[in-house]
């Protein structure tokens, strides 16, 4: 038993979804409304016999106790893998010294700050100093901050002298290179060590999860220089890579759909005291990569840009969208397709000043936010008159093209080329073409393929253009057990001719690997060899869909863990979703970086068995290399068909395989529902995600007759 199917047999699911959700039972079901959209009818359906869920409403997500935590808290699968396996009693992972060292090291800095938080936040509410009663005065009347805010965000006061926090944290118990590693303390070019924050009204900087791994001061004393000041960048704390007010905000995007940045602090607390809680703020001048992918798209669908009126503000603004466009422009799986727009504050005010004197405009505002392509349109060409030259026209055309060809969606990209060329009185062709010589320029990630051994089928032979792809009927490991050799190819080491340890194996063009689990190891070896190819599963997914966004959000969704039945499989293609989403790490790096050893075992047997069967066994041991080793043996051996319309015939087969499943379940609980008077409602949603469902299912194996007449 692998170790997260050991999780799920000593967690039950309805157990564990009741601690967040009120379950009732209804027949062999257990229903709630869906806790991830707002509804009146329970389309929420927990089976206790599978051990899994699924929204039958809007969401039309499901999966098992993983998917669920995952989504509920908002973690990795890793996080929740720790999380489960903990409560569980199940050991998950074997920990070296020097990572629990380093562990405990982490653990001891966020234990420290967070002490420090504390001493801050009680000097700001119970000193009785003329600086904290001046810091009260300043925080309640002059920032407008309520009591219940100033608990909420922890603010605190950093008090004037030199060592107030050093010789408290001292005391503690923690040394002086701590205190300053957690950046709570400076050491001067002469040694010396004094306070980092003095005389500030200090913000607490958490975490997603809510741990304190920084902070902000802002003077009290108009004279202090700077204005704010942030903790370091250190191992707990890294400001690229942190939205201020985040843990806060998470679940109402999560439901709204919508984040709105702000460049401060203040702009957030404010925003959050008169009830506008999903915005959060960007930790630097412009919005990171990673800030962008921490929203988008697992919790929000629509961002908001409200940074200040002024020329920096504005300058933020604009680079904080070249950050977007690079991320969405690189995003060759249209996942991060979202809406930006642009909250633009009348009057030249920052979003703190509008939200204390004028709240009740701020919704108004955001829901009315400008488009991003119109704001780039306007503010690029504000300054061409109407006898500006070609020349300059051209620039500001292309100057504005990339943001606008930074979208999957054609209607919207037409429209907005259409208004430009309006704009600039520049024939719309003439900006259809230079919007493609810019899209040209930008290539999806390249295949990862180191050049094949020479080969001819019987010796070397060079100029070999091509690697000859693998033999779907030989890329499965021989059974241990002679009796189980019935089926496949003979197998012998000591044959050269036939598959020596440098010889790849021969191709037919039209081989089929098993069905059931041997396809789905089949679609994961070959995802992991070639990662580009997920790119191109869910471009088809989508374009079957043919621009309906409920086949999109519902059957016709990107691939995932749910188009695979194993929990080891589910696990995988989970991490390798979240290794080909960023762009900050080759996926190979990220995988290693984040899969659980518990996982890497599993990511072993998949690539050891074409690996083993190509090269041979080496002394008999199945696990005779380290992991990246492995891996890059097996992108030397393992090769997919030119066209890929195998395996994205294969990959389809496994969506209609889960169509099946989910319509058994379907007509299961739609029966139960009939049975159940008072439950009108739900049978019909679920009638109608049943023909969704089944209209999807044909329409995939259309596709999927029409790739295999491309084999035949």
């Amino acid at each position: 038993m692998s170790t997260t199917d050991e999780i799920k047999a000593r967690i039950d699911i309805v157990n564990y979804i009741q601690q967040y959700v009120p379950l009732k039972k209804s027949g062999r079901y257990y229903k709630a409304p869906c806790p991830f959209h707002g509804e009146r009818t329970p389309s929420f359906v927990v089976d206790a016999d599978r051990q899994s869920w699924r929204c039958f409403g809007a969401c039309a997500e499901g999966g098992d106790i993983f998917s669920f935590a995952m989504k509920h808290h908002g973690w990795s699968f890793t996080e929740a893998l720790n999380a489960l396996g903990e409560q569980a009693g199940v050991e998950v992972r074997q920990r070296s010294p020097e990572d629990k060292a380093q562990d405990a090291q982490l653990e001891k800095l966020q234990g420290l700050l967070s002490a420090t938080a504390e001493v801050y936040h009680k000097h700001l509410l119970e000193g009785d100093t003329d600086e904290a009663k001046f810091a009260r005065t300043y925080a309640l009347e002059k920032r407008g901050l309520s009591r219940e805010t100033i608990d909420k965000f922890g603010i605190g006061l950093a008090p004037a002298g030199w060592g107030h926090m050093l010789d408290y944290l001292t005391n503690l118990g923690y040394s002086e290179d701590e205190v300053i590693a957690a950046g709570v303390a400076v050491k001067n070019d002469r040694g010396n060590v004094y306070d980092r924050f003095r005389n500030r009204l200090v913000i607490p900087i958490r975490d997603a999860r809510g741990k304190v791994v920084g902070f902000g001061g802002r003077v009290l004393d108009p004279n202090d220089e700077p204005k704010y000041l942030n903790s370091p960048q250190s191992a707990v704390f890294d400001k690229s890579r942190l939205l201020f007010g985040f843990d806060l905000a998470r679940d109402v995007i999560r439901k709204e759909e919508t984040a709105v940045i702000v460049e401060g602090y203040m702009d957030v607390i404010q925003a959050h005291q008169a009830g506008f809680m999903n915005v959060v703020a960007q930790m630097g001048t412009a919005m990171t990569e990673t800030q962008l992918k921490i929203l988008a798209p697992r919790y929000a669908k629509k961002i908001v840009l409200a940074l200040d009126s002024d020329a920096a503000g504005q300058s933020a603004t604009r680079r904080s969208l070249e950050t977007a466009r690079q991320v969405l422009a690189a995003d060759f799986t249209g996942k991060l397709s979202i809406d930006m727009r642009i909250l633009q504050i009348p009057d030249a005010k920052d979003p703190d000043d509008l939200l204390r004197e004028e709240p009740e405009r701020w919704q108004s505002l955001v829901e009315n936010a400008t488009p991003v392509a119109d704001y780039v349109i306007e503010s690029e060409t504000r300054t061409l008159g109407s006898d500006s030259t070609v020349q300059e026209r051209e620039t500001a055309a292309r100057n504005i093209l990339p943001i606008l060809v930074a979208s999957e969606n054609n209607l919207y990209k037409q429209d907005n080329i259409q208004k430009l060329a309006l704009k600039l009185r520049i024939p719309e062709r003439e900006l259809l073409k230079w919007a493609q010589e810019h899209k040209s320029e930008i290539k999806p990630p390249v295949r990862r393929e180191a050049p094949p051994p020479a080969y001819n089928g019987n010796g070397a032979r060079d100029g070999y253009d091509e690697p000859p792809p693998l033999d779907y009927d030989d890329a499965y490991m021989p059974p241990d057990d002679e009796e189980d050799y019935a089926g496949y190819p003979a197998y012998d080491p000591a044959d050269g001719n036939a598959r020596g340890a440098n010889q790849p194996v021969r191709a037919k063009t039209q081989a089929s690997p098993p069905m059931g689990e041997s396809m789905e190891v089949h679609c994961l070896r070959t995802l992991f060899a070639n990662p580009e190819l997920f790119y191109q599963v869910n471009r088809k997914l989508r374009e079957l869909a043919n621009g309906n966004t409920t086949m999109m959000d519902g059957p016709l969704r990107e691939l995932d863990s749910e188009d695979f039945s194993r929990s080891d499989y589910q696990a995988l293609i989970r991490v390798f979703s979240e290794a080909v989403n960023q762009h900050s790490l080759d996926v190979m790096d990220y995988i290693q970086e984040n899969l659980s050893p518990v996982m890497v075992d599993a990511l072993q047997n998949l690539l050891l068995t074409d690996t083993d069967l190509v090269r041979g066994r080496v002394g008999g041991s199945r696990f005779n290399a380290d992991f990246s080793s492995l891996w890059k043996k097996h992108e030397r051996t393992y090769y997919v068909n030119n066209e890929d319309v195998e395996f994205l015939t294969k990959i389809l087969q496994l969506r209609v395989q889960r169509l099946k499943r989910e319509l058994d379940e379907l007509s299961f609980v739609q029966r139960d529902s009939q049975d159940n008077m008072n439950d009108e409602p739900t049978a019909f949603m679920l009638g109608a995600r049943i023909v969704l469902s089944t209209q999807a299912k044909h329409l995939l194996e259309a596709e999927i007759s029409t790739l295999s007449a491309r084999l035949m």
